[in-house]
């Protein structure tokens, strides 16, 4: 049975433009990810909110899991407020399996996102989360929070968001997709 280690965001003090804040926001996306898990027969960890960056790495390379998928919201730098939108996924620039992850999870985005030329794949290799797991890993910054359009989305769309990411988990981890 495939192994997910899930990272929702812990960051209370991130607040978004529309009330709540990203711990909520990634934490109710999750939540509909694990509908589609369960009735896929696929086995998942997940991240205490309560935990630092270090005690949720440490978790996930604990564990034998064959994808730490990671889930944050984005904000622009001060000068870019409400300007900047999109998805990004990103993976740890030389792993193939996080590349060959954060590609099948873009497309799967594109296809729910109002503007899927936004959706983009940065490989990097300075985000903790992706550079020190053992599984392969993205981390998906889902919408900007200080983007109005954005923000209303995610809001809107938290069921559809989850199951995309999750009919993406299944497809990466071949998978045959049921729905639930």
């Amino acid at each position: 049975m495939p192994k997910i280690y899930l990272s929702p965001s812990s960051k209370e003090s991130d607040s978004w433009l529309i009330g709540g804040n990203d711990e909520f926001y990634m934490n109710l996306i999750v939540d509909a990810m694990i509908l589609v898990f369960r009735s896929n027969g696929i086995d998942f960890i997940r991240n205490n909110p309560g935990n630092s960056l270090s005690q949720i790495i440490s978790q996930s390379n604990a564990g034998n899991h064959d994808l730490h998928i990671a889930l944050y919201s984005n904000s622009s730098p001060e000068n870019m407020r409400g300007i900047l939108q999109g998805p990004d996924i990103y993976h740890y620039a030389t792993s193939k399996e996080g590349q060959k992850a954060a590609e099948i999870i873009a497309e799967k985005i594109r296809s729910i996102y109002p503007n899927p030329e936004l959706v983009q794949v940065i490989p990097t290799t300075i985000l903790a989360e992706l550079r020190r797991t053992k599984a392969p890993a993205i981390l998906v910054k889902i919408a900007y929070q200080d983007n109005y359009d954005d923000a209303v989305w995610v809001r809107d769309n938290i069921d559809s968001i989850g199951r995309q990411l999750a009919i993406g988990t299944a497809e990466y981890l071949n998978v045959p997709f049921k729905s639930p």
